[in-house]
């Protein structure tokens, strides 16, 4: 048996590829409508402009932002062997950015009204990481 091999007969986690400069910019410092530029499959950008939208009170800017995030991230998911479902665990850092892009989702979703889109991205973050759930809610 392979010590990594899933018992529950799943998928196993999705791990996306490290992508540091988008990280380490937004660190820096640097802003996120700047990274994002330069940077712009990086669900982790988008997910902070997501946020800062949200925080200012324009929320219809939070979601498009965070759509744009969370797209993003589907498609590096899958590019990497994502099925459409399982697990994307949240400690493995370079997993943060998607699933923060898809709690910003849910967020702006449910203030807009968007009830069954905030029900749907609720359910799809607790269902791909508890604990990114559990830390962003």
């Amino acid at each position: 048996m392979a010590i990594h091999e899933n018992l529950l007969g799943g998928p196993p986690p999705t791990r996306l590829p490290d992508e540091p400069e988008p990280r380490e910019l937004l660190a820096a410092g640097t802003a996120p409508d700047e990274v994002a530029a330069q940077y712009p499959t990086s669900s982790l950008a988008w997910a902070q402009l997501a946020d800062q939208a949200f925080e200012a009170g324009r929320v219809v800017e939070s979601y498009a932002y965070a759509r744009t995030g969370y797209h993003r991230g589907l498609d590096a998911l899958r590019r990497n062997g994502w099925k459409g479902h399982g697990p994307v665990p949240w400690e493995h850092e370079p997993n943060r950015g998607f699933l923060r892009a898809l709690h910003a989702l849910a967020r702006a979703a449910q203030a807009i009204g968007e009830k069954e889109e905030y029900e749907r991205c609720s359910t799809f973050l607790r269902d791909s990481s508890q604990t990114a759930a559990e830390t962003l809610g």
